[in-house]
């Protein structure tokens, strides 16, 4: 982790250093934490590489367009990265519609919708685990221009790599369907379902620890088998 004198300045205010000096604490649990994003993710290559293959294959028969989706992503101290993804839409999504998902969203392809449905789009950041770009947990990576509405406290979620699973994932693992009714995508997605997100990330930073982590991934394979929770 960083000092507090090399964080980007846009980092170093007032509403970030309560979360800095949680985290600063926590040095063994983020060693652990890496250590399992950079193990993890090189066993997960190697299991994942046949049903990704057949997943590859089943995408480029269904549409027409390249197999990985990789929009620019925001993680640690502000960073850009492209996000490995199954490609779920339409080749040129991005043109012609919003940066999030609604629900039955007419850019979906076929196969997509199943991936989708069991997260298997998610396979390949496998490759962001190992780059260091992602962990297993940790806030969720924003696209660019949603990161630019931040609130100065938004900004701690930057302190940490993004992440796979969160518990905001968790609790918002129907976000696609609360955002189909609404008429301005862009604008309750900012000023309504964000801020909710962020509440529940804030709050995974101030008690983070490696033994939460481990829960929060085991509690993200009960969500996506139907569990839910209040």
């Amino acid at each position: 982790m960083r000092k507090w004198e090399e964080l980007p300045d846009f980092m170093r205010t007032e509403e970030v250093r309560p979360y800095y000096e949680v985290l600063k604490k926590k040095g063994a649990s983020l060693f652990f934490k890496r250590a399992v994003d950079l193990v993890g993710g090189l066993v997960l290559l190697v299991l994942l590489a046949i049903p990704m293959a057949v997943i590859a294959v089943m995408i480029k028969l269904d549409s027409e367009g390249p197999v990985f989706y990789r929009q620019e992503r925001v993680t640690s101290y502000g960073r850009k990265f492209r996000i490995h993804k199954f490609r779920t839409m339409v080749s040129n999504a991005d043109k012609i519609g919003t940066a999030v998902t609604v629900g039955n969203d007419s850019r979906i392809t076929k196969v997509g919708a199943k991936l989708r449905g069991c997260r298997l789009d998610e396979l390949p950041q496998v490759l962001d685990l190992i780059s260091g770009d992602m962990s297993f947990v940790g806030t969720r990576p924003e696209a660019v221009k949603y990161v630019e509405k931040y609130k100065p406290e938004y900004m701690a979620t930057l302190l940490l790599p993004a992440g796979i699973t969160s518990e905001a994932s968790i609790r918002y693992k129907d976000e696609a369907e609360l955002l189909e009714a609404a008429d301005n995508v862009d604008r309750v997605y900012i000023e309504e379902v964000l801020p909710g997100k962020m509440k529940y990330n804030l709050q995974s930073i101030m008690k983070f620890s490696f033994i939460g982590d481990i829960a929060t991934m085991f509690r993200t394979v009960f969500a996506v088998m139907g569990k839910d929770y209040e």
